[in-house]
């Protein structure tokens, strides 16, 4: 308690104030008007110049009441009422503060934890060094414990990470020798070794930094409602204080109506639930850049996917495997993983993760580039790529390939064997995620896909989205969006070409921890797990924090203007007024932390 007054003078020298004011009651009651006076008009002036500067940046500055308040209880001698006033003042900026710093611990995390140093290794030895200092190509030992300091390619079996930080995965992730791993990411196992594939500069966790500090400091326009809100609200204030005074002729029902009028409410209530709202959605793998994205995510009605790696995947997978033969496709896959497996193609992984557990080593590889790749396994020659370079004379009888599907053929000793099926795969959580969407209120789902209008419409039939727009251009989505309605438009993608129409679009989301992209960078909101769920999740976040600010700021209106009806005739003194306004301050702070409250 001692260390948050220490944090707040202010409040700590109205509390001084306060108890010198009462011993002087003691033994100097003459006395007493003076300090406590005194103190209340330094603080009146001081919330006047801060009411003249927002008047000058075009804010209207509603501690006129408090003001007005603290003068008309000092004119009167109730310099105890004076004193609960800027009680309430300094101590609503305090808790303001402190809700502020609570909701914001979550959002920060990454900030903290940002590694200064990392372990390269150097002429056969462990230097530590800043980590600007490592440059793509070092080796970097990372301990126990430790947070990953650059992306980079694991060098040894079995690395376990926590990468909860980055994308809310609660359970640890092993990786193996040459996966990619992302800096942020925590080392929960042994030592381990990564070959730096990036500066810290430009790793994916300084992107996620640099997108946190947007968030942190943003002020939405739900709050500026707020702001407006209290216009009317003051001169209504006003309004019942004048009447009082009028038809009682006691000026002090004035002084008592102002002082429960008080709209600490007013500015605590939203900038407290949209900071605890964001901070939620942080804390499951979500990066919201600014406050005033999730007003228009709250009235989302219209929402636009891209196709690759949005909807579906973006990484090709095996589909199946048809033989000549009719048989088995296991020695086919085998023979193809098998010289595939050092290609840079880029559906060559695709094939060698199909086919991990039975590749063999391979001799004479070769690439022909834009035909394919031949070696020798087990001595028999093996051909990988276009039917007409492997074996142009056969004639298998396939059925012909599905909309969005892909096949590389194999040919053993210079016979066509088979071919291996390849498809970008549909998310599994993609058509839930359009049902939550529409749960949500959301009334037109449309797709935009680059891709011809066969694998477009066959990916929209089966995740259940309502339109299908095929063969565009970057250009072609931005005019899309652009003539979308009903608005807000949502707009999920993860590519670069896809960073105009998210900077276009009223709400852009960017699928997959690509903090570096220009689609991040352009999108308004950035989801850094790749799970599509978490869309319609924040939607549903968003809608709670606006519908939690609303609320709060209809229990601190309305609360202070039945205290005001009831001041008016007398029945509640100025220093009683004051306590029950700080009552209600509490009451809206606590309401609007509820926004950053866990619900699943």
């Amino acid at each position: 308690m001692i260390a948050l007054l220490r944090r707040y003078p202010l409040v700590l020298t109205t509390l001084g104030v306060a108890a010198l004011t009462g011993v002087l009651v003691a033994v100097q009651p003459a006395w007493a008007l003076w300090p406590a006076s005194a103190w209340a008009l330094v603080i009146a002036t001081r919330s006047l110049f801060s009411m003249i500067r927002a008047l000058r940046r075009g804010t209207w500055g509603i501690d006129i009441l408090a003001v007005t308040a603290i003068v008309a209880t000092v004119v009167l001698g109730d310099y105890w009422a004076a004193l609960v006033v800027v009680l309430m003042l300094t101590g609503g900026e305090a808790l303001e503060d402190y809700a502020s710093q609570r909701a914001r611990r979550e959002l920060g995390a990454l900030l903290d934890q940002a590694p200064r140093f990392a372990h390269r290794e150097q002429d056969g030895d462990t230097v530590d060094v800043p980590v600007g200092d490592i440059v793509i190509g070092d080796i970097v030992e990372v301990r126990p414990g430790e947070v990953l300091p650059v992306d980079g390619l694991v060098l040894d079996d079995n690395a376990t990470l926590d990468e909860s930080s980055l994308t809310g995965e609660s359970l640890p992730v092993v990786h193996s020798a040459g996966d990619a791993v992302a800096s942020g990411a925590v080392n929960g196992g042994g030592v381990i070794r990564i070959r730096a594939t990036a500066t810290a500069a430009g790793s994916q966790y300084q992107a996620i930094i640099d997108l946190v500090s947007a968030a942190s400091d943003s002020r939405a326009p739900f709050v500026r409602l707020a702001d407006r809100v209290a216009l009317p609200f003051t001169a209504v204030a006003f309004l019942i204080g004048g009447i009082a005074w009028a038809v009682s002729g006691d000026p002090t029902r004035f002084a008592e109506v102002l002082v429960v009028a008080t709209p600490c409410p007013l500015l605590i209530a939203a900038p407290v639930a949209f900071i605890a709202g964001m901070s939620r959605a942080a804390g499951f793998g979500v990066i919201i850049k600014n406050g005033g994205v999730l007003e228009r995510l709250a009235r989302v009605r219209t929402a636009a996917f891209d196709k690759t790696g949005t909807l579906t995947r973006g990484e090709p997978v095996v589909l199946r495997v048809d033989t000549v033969d009719g048989g088995p496709g296991d020695r086919v896959l085998s023979a193809a993983a098998s010289v595939e497996q050092d290609s840079a193609h880029v559906l060559a992984q695709a094939v060698v993760t199909a086919a991990s557990w039975s590749s063999r080593a391979a001799t004479g590889v070769a690439e022909v580039m834009g035909r394919g790749i031949h070696g020798t396994v087990d001595g028999v020659a093996v051909s990988v790529g276009r039917q007409d370079w492997v074996d142009a004379d056969a004639r298998p009888d396939w059925a012909a390939l599905g909309a969005g599907e892909m096949a590389v053929h194999v040919a053993l000793d210079g016979r066509l064997a088979g071919r291996i099926v390849l498809t970008d795969e549909l998310r599994p959580e993609s058509a839930e995620a359009l049902t939550r969407l529409r749960a949500l209120g959301v009334t037109r789902t449309v797709m935009l896909s680059g891709d011809s209008v066969e694998t477009a419409e066959a990916i929209g039939a089966r995740c259940g989205i309502g339109e299908v727009r095929a063969r565009l251009l970057p250009a072609d989505k931005v005019a899309a969006v652009h003539d979308l309605q009903p608005r807000p438009v949502l707009m999920v993608g993860d590519g670069v070409n896809d960073a105009p129409v998210l900077a276009l679009a009223d709400v852009g989301v960017a699928m997959g921890a690509r903090g570096a992209t220009a689609a991040s960078e352009s999108a308004d909101v950035v989801v850094l797990v790749e799970d599509l769920l978490r869309v319609p999740r924040t939607v549903a976040l968003a809608q709670r924090t606006i519908r939690i600010a609303m609320q709060s700021i209809g229990i601190g209106i309305g609360l202070s203007l039945v205290l005001m009806l009831v001041a008016a005739f007398g029945v509640i003194p100025a220093i009683v007024g004051a306590g029950l306004q700080e009552l209600i301050d509490v009451v809206t702070i606590l309401n609007s932390l509820r926004a950053g409250r866990r619900r699943e």
